[in-house]
């Protein structure tokens, strides 16, 4: 039954009483809304709700009203088919006519006041454009560009929300035809977005002008409110740009064609952000909701020209853009003012679009030749003139000399630690630890710094090998093996060495690693100052990263250092330590022989790290370097039984994290497969940890299945002889293959497993579930996986000539039904 108009009180209540913090009326409300759904009308309810003048106030109530519409967009609005005709019925609930009624109200109440309720009606909006736009719904840009014309600052914010939010969710659409759509939109309504968005950019470098010679703060407090609101609506126009411009036109690099927006916008950005950049400073004291949009403004300009560059590289290369925007960037990494030094993110957007330049694969010299008497120029010869010419363009703003500066610049002004950096290390090494070497690249600066560092020295490592060794040399030189003070000399060294780690597989022309270790790094690792911590840290990064320069003669003193330092007292080199290590061992010319008295010493560390180890991360760390220890080394016996205690007990303190059980499990199926038939001493521990692994009701079957399936391959394949409690695991595997067949090879090999160490008290006590199995295998799997059965058919008929038989009929008649199909289809294709 249809809801009415007579129903909107009820409708009311129901969504009063699911916002009650009484559980006895919020969950009947929340039911009978759950039920109305899918009612014809319910939406328009909604929407009245929404709307209604009289509860203007109650925005809680309308938010939910939102809410409700949104969500029952996405289920009941796609027209389905009949499944018994080819016409078209609307699913469930709304009809065509309130379809109509409810686009019609929605483009009519543009000009909500509430922001969050305003945010949700643009998003519901775009999610109804997305299905009907533009057959169901072709006047909906028309009318929103209509109503632009005469909207109030208010108004047309809500406007650009609803134009920008659509665009965005229309992008997203990959058909050929929706992608003309996007395109048809683009041509239309770009010159309009453009134009005010620069008569706003204008409004508010005035407003901003006036506030910032405005001595009260109070003034014209009107006037602020409506100049903030017109940044805000600025800042979506500038979304509505970007969307237009990388979404309504074929990326450059596959097509070729020019996209003119590009060479007029970038440059009109660039100026904007350079317009708005003084502000950065000046609203700081006084107008702090300004200051943060200044800081806003400048970001998103900055991102919106790397996204241009990304999506539009040779239009972007252009004479009129290439060179304003990277000696602009440059410019700001080499001399910043000193305002804007402390503006880390705008400084972050600024390397990165360097960093997009100098790695674009389109400016790159092409190594494609050209087919001799080939008639016309082809589309690589095309791409191969335009990189010529972005070439040059690029040769000259990037010289040698500032190639050099800005690698000086990078290493000296940006790798070099800070005092809010050592402040945090002094407090917390562990967190400081994973902060340095997990954060994303693109989200603190020093991260920036050294990726943008590593493109810049790829791209001319014949310049800078000299650069980085002479910067190296200068820093040791500045700091002595001795000194212990934490001075800028330092820091300076810090930075070198890190600078030095990461391009070592370019700098090894240019450094020999043996001597720098002798005569510098091993040095350092005497000095056992506190404030040396700096200097060590590096030092283990250092060691793990030119690994591949470690030779046989230097093998076994890095190996003590490494030890060394895994002994120290801060935690932040003891995870270095430990992850460099990781590298050295799993390195393919790790020394078995070298390390080998170092091995009782190294476990009895890592043991000791996990129990002082805070943070979750650093357990999986420490897991990872015991997994990798006991892959690669030969003596793992003797230190069976405490490592059997070290996993009983990480077992027991990890319930509820599963990345590091999961660690867990890799490491322990290692373990076993090195104990081969001495594994049974483990027995105690291990099969517990298995069978809750395997146990698909347990809770955390969804994320350890996999890997306890695995252990529980590598426990049967080593196993001596069958245990009783390793026997009754088998009932596992029937629930496991009636879930998914993802495992189905594991499976394969456990069941051969089974089979051949259970002999006939297996097959007394779980034949009904074997041939569970096979049937279930035979009717479900493709043709690879009954080809991956086939040794288990015959290892069960040799192991029980007299059993197997009639165990296996009803397979064997599946298989060969399976073959006569196939052998019919074939037959039907031949003739």
């Amino acid at each position: 039954m249809a809801l009415s108009a007579s129903d909107l009180p009820t409708m009311y209540s129901l969504l009063a009483n699911s916002l009650s913090g009484d559980e006895r009326l919020r969950k009947p409300a929340e039911a009978a809304l759950s039920q109305s759904e899918s009612r014809p009308g319910f939406c328009s309810c909604l929407m009245e709700v929404i709307t209604a003048k009289d509860l203007a106030s109650q925005t809680d109530i309308r938010l939910m009203a939102s809410v409700y519409f949104k969500n029952s967009i996405g289920r009941y609005w796609r027209n389905r088919r009949d499944s018994s005709s080819t016409r078209k019925i609307s699913c469930r609930g709304i009809s065509q006519e309130e379809k109509i009624y409810l686009r019609t109200k929605l483009l009519s109440h543009l000009r909500e006041e509430n922001y969050q309720i305003a945010l949700q009606l643009a998003v519901l909006i775009s999610k109804i454009a997305r299905i009907d736009y533009p057959k169901e719904w072709p006047e909906l840009f028309s009318v929103l560009a209509q109503h632009l014309q005469s909207a109030d600052i208010l108004t047309s914010h809500r406007i650009f929300m609803v134009i920008f939010r659509t665009l965005k969710e229309l992008s997203t659409k990959r058909l050929s035809s929706d992608q003309r759509n996007f395109a048809e939109i683009s041509s239309h309504f770009f010159e309009y977005s453009w134009h005010l968005w620069q008569r706003d950019v204008q409004t508010i470098l005035n407003g901003f002008s006036a506030l910032a010679q405005s001595f009260t703060l109070n003034a014209s407090m009107e006037h602020q409110e409506d100049l903030y609101l017109t940044c805000e609506r600025w800042l979506l126009c500038s979304k509505i740009i970007r969307q237009l411009i990388v979404s309504g036109f074929p990326s450059d690099a596959k097509s070729i064609q020019e996209v003119q927006p590009v060479k007029e916008v970038c440059p009109v950005i660039l100026n904007a952000v350079q317009s708005f950049l003084p502000y950065y400073s000046s609203f700081q004291e006084q107008h702090h909701k300004f200051w943060e949009f200044t800081k806003k403004a400048c970001t998103k300009l900055m991102k919106i020209l790397v996204t241009i560059q990304g999506r539009h590289p040779y239009s972007f290369g252009d004479k009129c853009v290439l060179p304003l925007v990277m000696d602009f960037c440059l410019n700001q990494i080499t001399n910043p003012e000193p305002s804007i030094v402390s503006f880390e993110q705008f400084m972050i957007e600024c390397m990165i679009m360097v960093k997009s330049i100098n790695e674009c694969k389109e400016y790159k010299p092409s190594l494609t030749g050209r087919v001799i008497n080939e008639n016309g120029i082809t589309l690589e010869q095309m791409k191969k003139n335009i990189s010529s010419v972005v070439g040059e363009i690029l040769a000259s703003l990037l010289p040698k000399d500032r190639v050099i500066l800005l690698c000086n610049i990078l290493i000296r002004r940006y790798f070099v630690f800070t005092a809010s950096d050592l402040e945090e290390w002094y407090h917390n090494p562990e967190s400081f630890h994973h902060e340095q070497d997990m954060v994303q690249w693109t989200e603190k600066l020093r991260p920036c710094a050294e990726a943008l560092y590593i493109v810049l020295f790829e791209n001319n490592s014949q310049l800078l090998g000299p650069v980085v060794v002479s910067i190296l040399q200068e820093a040791m030189n500045g700091c002595p093996a001795s000194a212990t003070e934490i001075s800028p000399a330092m820091l300076l060294k810090d930075a070198a060495y890190g600078a030095t780690g990461h391009v070592y597989y370019e700098l090894s022309n240019y450094l020999n690693f043996k001597d720098w270790f002798s005569g510098a790094l091993s040095l350092e690792l005497t000095n056992d100052h506190p404030n040396m911590r700096i200097i060590h840290r590096k030092v283990a990064l250092v060691l793990g990263q030119w690994v591949s320069e470690i030779k046989d003669d230097t093998k076994r003193s890095v190996y003590c250092a490494l030890i060394r330092l895994l002994q120290g007292k801060d935690f932040a080199v003891r995870l270095a330590a430990c992850r460099s290590l990781c590298f050295l061992i799993e390195d393919a010319n790790f020394s078995k022989n070298d390390f080998a008295d170092l091995l009782p010493a190294c476990w009895d560390l890592c043991f000791k790290l996990v129990e002082e180890a805070q943070e979750f991360d650093s357990k999986v760390q420490i897991l990872n370097l015991i997994s990798v220890l006991i892959a690669h080394v030969d003596e793992v016996t003797p230190f069976a039984n405490k490592l059997v205690e070290f996993f009983q007990k990480v077992w027991e303190e990890s319930t509820g994290e599963s990345l590091l059980q999961i660690q867990l499990l890799i490491a322990l199926r290692n373990f076993v497969v090195v104990l081969g038939y001495q594994s049974p001493i483990c027995y105690n521990m291990l099969l517990p940890i298995v069978q809750r692994g395997i146990d698909i009701n347990s809770p955390d079957e969804l994320n350890l299945l996999e890997d306890s399936v695995l252990l529980w391959e590598a426990t049967l394949s080593h196993a001596p002889s069958m245990v009783p409690q390793l026997l009754g695991f088998f009932r596992y595997l029937v629930e496991i293959m009636e879930r998914t067949f993802d495992h189905l090879q594991a499976a394969v090999n456990i069941i051969e497993g089974y089979i051949i160490l259970g002999g006939t008290e297996f097959l007394n006590m779980h034949a009904s579930s074997v041939a569970k199995l096979l049937d279930l295998i035979v009717g479900n799997v493709n043709d690879r996986g009954l080809l991956s059965m086939l040794p288990v058919i015959e290892i069960l008929i040799q192991c029980f000539p007299m059993e197997a038989p009639p165990l296996i009929s009803t397979t064997l008649q599946g298989m060969i039904v399976i073959l006569l199909r196939q052998q019919s289809k074939h037959l039907q294709q031949l003739f």
